[in-house]
């Protein structure tokens, strides 16, 4: 079994913390939880090679040392174990103080390793409840820290909720449960690049913070030089930033002494409270997170009361990703609002809170801002530290996933007759400006047909370790979920030879069984959409982007990785490589223009290369192709010919395939059609797509498949 990541069991000195260049916000959220862990946490976000895992992991140095019950594997508390401590009860043990424990849990840790495994075989024959604890267990009263936590698999991330919930962990296995607790500071990572968080988990975290790399070249040199110097010599680049280490270590001792003596007055609480409604958060967590960081603050700063600065520093922190609506939306917040709400519900009788407020709430606001005029409080800058470059000089997600350049038009001399819409070829005039798309809507499942065995999700039927029971097996490796009524059905027949005379079952371990389990896996959803001239006649193109928008939003909420191939004018392009994060994905069709020919074939067969190297990937995970076109097909010798021949390419492999009719007017040629017949997939129009359509059919993808 796998062991713990802990900072305790490294004998190379971590990363000091004042070392870290720049990155005031992140290293000041983290310093925030040092002070109160009952903010909740922190979320980096952030481009890959930015140090997020260096600033957290140096963390754990600066954490004050806990004292714990010897001989406990759960560090129950001498002055408040736990009562129901597994190694419990502990009477007058004997007690230690240890560092506190930085966890970390790998991206592909399974669900024993997080939350501990019990024996069952021990169990069933003599019922001890023989239990190893796991990660969770290891991370009581410490910190957890998961990298690329949006990576997660679904059932660690509910498990992960349901510990930050209650505050312990509990394991069930046939009727066998064993329960402890499990408080501990949650820190992620993430590149959102590679896909988005959940809503639940997000909301879990006190706080979150964009990290980014500097743009400012003698600040890039400093992150080298400090680099360079610790990878030749850790510990005595630790040594040299020793003193810096201790001075900040003490700080955080102090201002946690201070914490309780902080007032947070009635004017502070309603700013907070004025500036979550203003911000549309849900549920109230928002709000308890912004008081506590707030207070933080002022301990922080060595100050017993709540000020202004620090309301509006605790919103910069707290509410970014809890005002998000969707997958689309672009995590932050409009600082010129948020100075809008406290100037309007500042308190004119001062920032002390100690007068009650006005019944019809304050006439006006405060002087001015926080001291250096932009509401940011002090802050430990560390030695030799340069200031971050301002935020309007960060890159921002959309600029790094701006799309390539679109492809050059045919050449006079390729030129044919223009289709209905287009502009003629051969020049910049062929092609259209991008479209706003329509408001997504809710779309009808589109399932991949068959039992897949691919990573858990909510699109397709599969074999996965949660979901409901359809039989039972012999353990293939370790026991995963018992089935207990097939063990004692194999373990009965056997009693008198094993010369049983106990009330126990003497089980051996071929006697085992595991649950054969049905759920729904999360697929690869590539999306082939026809942006040629025809495309954008009759405005087509917007309805055509709410509806791949739409699509993209429900493979966000089924947990399927996503691509993007646009055709047009003369080939097609990979707009968009297999990925996560529907961000990406919808921040590319935005951009997407239109005009010229429409090269059908060239779309499929650049299909099939992509599915052909993403099986080789993950052979596991299933396809489904939607392709979103009229059906047209133009542009190069016998461009229908070549269209079929490649769509039965994909039909031969197995490809479950759904076209989306976006052919319009009174008109129809019904082209649409005919190609999902030669992929063997399934032809719905926009309309059917919606799943509040009235004239809409229930549709699966193997329905003309079964019909073919």
């Amino acid at each position: 079994m796998t062991t713990a990541h802990t900072t305790t069991h490294d004998t190379t000195p971590q990363y000091p913390f004042t070392a870290v260049v720049g990155m005031d916000d992140l290293r000041l959220a983290l310093l925030l939880n040092a002070v109160s862990p009952a903010v909740g946490g922190v979320l980096v976000r952030g481009e890959k090679g930015t140090a997020k895992s260096t600033a957290v992991r140096a963390l754990s140095a600066l954490m004050p040392a806990v004292d714990v019950i010897g001989g406990c594997r759960f560090a129950c508390a001498p002055a408040a174990p736990d009562p129901g401590c597994p190694d419990g009860p502990h009477g007058t043990g004997a007690v230690e103080e240890r560092p506190t424990r930085m966890v970390e849990l790998p991206v592909g840790a399974s669900e024993d390793r997080l939350v501990g495994a019990l024996d069952i075989e021990r169990a069933l024959s003599e019922g001890v409840k023989a239990f190893e604890p796991g990660l969770l267990a290891d991370a009581h009263r410490g910190i957890l820290y998961v990298d690329e936590v949006n990576l997660l698999h679904d059932h660690l991330v509910d498990l992960l909720l349901d510990a930050a919930a209650m505050g312990a962990s509990y394991v069930e296995r046939e009727g066998v449960s064993v329960r402890h607790a499990a408080r501990f500071l949650l820190v992620g990572t993430m590149n959102p690049e590679e896909g988005e968080l959940r809503p639940q988990l997000l909301d879990r975290f006190g706080l979150t913070v964009e990290v980014a790399a500097s743009r400012e070249p003698e600040q890039r040199v400093e992150v080298v030089r400090r680099r360079l110097a610790y990878d030749a010599d850790p510990a005595g680049f630790a040594a040299r930033w020793a003193a810096e280490e201790d001075a900040l270590r003490g700080r955080i001792a102090a201002a946690r002494e201070l914490l309780p003596a902080v007032t947070l007055g009635d004017a502070a609480l309603r700013q907070i409270a004025a500036t979550c409604a203003a911000f549309e958060v849900d549920g109230m967590r928002a709000d308890i997170v912004m008081a506590r960081t707030a207070t933080a603050l002022a301990a922080w700063a060595g100050r017993t009361d709540v000020l202004e600065e620090d309301v509006r520093q605790a919103a910069l922190l707290a509410l970014p990703h809890r005002r998000r609506r969707n997958p689309f939306d672009a995590p932050g917040l409009d600082e010129d609002k948020l100075d809008q709400t406290l100037e309007e519900f500042g308190a004119d009788e001062g920032t002390d809170g100690d007068d009650d407020p006005e019944p019809d709430g304050p006439d006006g606001g405060p002087d001015g801002g926080g001291p250096d005029g932009g509401g940011h409080p002090p802050q430990d800058g560390g030695p030799e530290e340069s200031p971050l470059p301002p935020e309007a000089e960060l890159p921002h997600q959309q600029d790094r996933e701006a799309p390539q350049p679109p492809q050059a038009p045919e050449k006079p001399g390729q030129a044919e007759r223009p289709e209905p819409g287009s502009a003629p070829q051969g020049g910049a005039a062929g092609e259209k400006a991008a479209v706003g798309a329509t408001e997504p809507f809710k779309t009808r499942r589109l399932d991949v047909p068959g039992l897949g065995e691919g990573a858990d999700g909510r699109r397709s039927r599969a074999r996965t370790a949660h979901g409901r029971t359809t039989g039972a097996r012999r353990p293939h490796g370790a026991l995963g979920k018992l089935h207990l009524s097939a063990t004692v059905q194999a373990a009965a027949p056997h009693q008198r030879a094993r010369g049983r005379s106990g009330r126990g079952l003497v089980v051996r371990r071929d006697d085992l069984r595991e649950a054969v389990r049905e759920g729904r896996e999360g697929n690869l959803v590539l999306f082939v959409v026809d942006a040629s001239g025809s495309m954008a006649a009759r405005k087509r193109m917007s309805a055509v982007k709410g509806a791949v928008l739409s699509l993209l939003l429900d493979a966000y909420q089924r947990r399927d990785k996503i691509g993007l191939i646009t055709f047009r004018g003369t080939g097609a392009e990979l707009a968009l490589p297999p990925t996560s994060s529907v961000e990406a994905g919808a921040a590319r069709l935005e951009q997407l223009p239109t005009g010229g020919r429409t090269p059908l074939s060239e779309g499929l067969l650049r299909a099939h290369e992509v599915l052909r190297v993403e099986r080789m990937r993950d052979a596991s995970r299933r396809p489904l192709l939607v392709v979103v076109t009229d059906g047209r097909a133009t542009g190069g010798p016998e461009p229908v010919v070549r269209a079929g021949r490649a769509a039965r390419l994909l039909a031969a492999e197995g490809t479950a395939s759904v076209v989306v009719d976006c052919e319009a007017g009174p008109v129809r040629l019904g082209l649409a059609g005919e190609l999902a017949r030669e992929l063997q997939g399934t032809a719905i129009t926009l309309d059917e797509l919606r799943a509040d359509s009235v004239s809409a059919l229930v549709r699966t993808v193997q329905g003309n498949r079964k019909a073919a």
